[in-house]
């Protein structure tokens, strides 16, 4: 499995920069990085991964099944996380989730029809100072209201 140049250099830069023996680290950053290219960890790509990073398959598998931000689903091109966690809770998080549900049309790890925008409930973004707080892809938005929900998710339609 290849790459876009641009990250086939970013792999091999984040490789050099383990000792030798050590390359397994690089795991989840490199499964990172390939998810936002690929969209999602497929069988081939954790094979690929296990192959560059010296690990099993099966490793790569276990590791996947572990972090809920590596996904075997393929997601939006946009993937909207709202945190229900008590800290977003108690200050709206559980009405902002229903009303981007509702909007949306569909619900956890979801996919709008035409692929543009997944949704997810989760647990924690870390960023209780700040709640509500949701992340859009790798953008945090803190003290989100339902008007600026509803205006993140217009701008994201007009731009897929």
């Amino acid at each position: 499995m290849t790459f876009s140049p641009e990250l086939e250099a970013r792999l091999a830069k984040m490789l050099e920069s383990y000792p030798k023996g050590r390359e397994r680290a690089a795991l989840i950053p490199m499964l990172m990085y390939t998810q936002d290219e690929v969209g999602h960890i497929s069988k081939e790509l954790a094979e690929e991964v296990a192959k560059r990073c010296g690990v099993t398959t099966l490793q790569v598998e276990e590791v996947v099944g572990f972090y809920t931000m590596l996904r075997t689903k393929k997601m939006g091109k946009t993937h909207l996380q709202i945190c229900t966690n008590i800290s977003c809770l108690l200050v709206g998080g559980d009405e902002l989730w229903q009303h981007a549900s509702k909007k949306l049309g569909i619900g956890h790890n979801q996919v709008t029809a035409d692929g543009s925008i997944s949704l997810e409930e989760v647990e924690c973004i870390g960023a209780c100072s700040w709640a509500p707080a949701i992340q859009t892809n790798y953008d945090f938005h803190h003290y989100v209201t339902l008007d600026q929900l509803d205006k993140l998710i217009d701008d994201l339609r007009r731009i897929q």
